[in-house]
């Protein structure tokens, strides 16, 4: 267990050598598997779990959805910060369990897994839709892209880390904060970008 690096007032069990992880893991399952990313504190993640909780009222005593989870980092800023409920939703099993581990190492509750694929559904019909993990790969972007945009025209509050990959499209979305630590994350990240995170629009 260690610090996040922007959000010091949670811990995760994160990989040394999430590549080294990888393979064990193959190895270990005999089979081909996702990269975990669930091992890693990514920035656009790190960004939003700032940002929700210095700003605990958007989702205090909301019920709230976190896609694209993968360690459950801003899952667990969100049951921290006072939500409802919180369904914390990827794709990966391994994913599942590192978020129910990390749920339980930072003592929060009320923090539900779903495991499939819910980009083409109606977000479960939360208040507050968070994605601090959805923006590093264009393809993926494009359907997370989508999906936020639908639930904000349904009525939910919806919030994204973004990694500063350049996947976002003016006028789509609203910057609400940038954090000037650019070396956040895996080293993918360790270029001179600096993580914000955006709330985007209602019609």
């Amino acid at each position: 267990m260690r610090p996040v690096a922007l959000v010091p007032e949670i811990r995760l069990l994160l990989a040394d050598d999430p590549t080294l992880l990888w393979a064990r893991l193959e190895a270990a399952e005999g089979r081909r598997l996702q990269p975990p990313f669930w091992a890693s504190a990514w920035s656009g993640g790190q960004a939003l779990a700032r940002y929700v909780l210095d700003h605990p009222a958007l989702v205090a005593g909301r019920t709230v959805l976190d896609v694209a989870s993968g360690s459950g980092l801003v899952a667990i800023a969100a049951a921290r910060a006072g939500a409802a409920s919180v369904l914390a939703n990827d794709i990966d099993p391994y994913a599942t369990a590192a978020i129910r581990a990390n749920a339980a190492a930072n003592g929060v509750g009320g923090v539900t897994c779903l495991p499939h694929d819910l980009l083409d559904g109606d977000g479960e019909g939360a208040d507050v839709i968070l994605a601090g993990d959805g923006l590093y790969e264009e393809g993926l972007a494009v359907r997370v892209l989508a999906f936020l945009t639908r639930q904000a025209a349904r009525g939910a509050l919806v919030l994204a880390g973004d990694p500063g990959r350049g996947h976002v499209p003016d006028g789509l979305m609203d910057r609400v904060a940038t954090y000037d630590r650019p070396h956040l994350g895996p080293a993918d990240d360790h270029r001179e970008r600096r993580p914000a995170v955006f709330r985007a629009r209602r019609p």
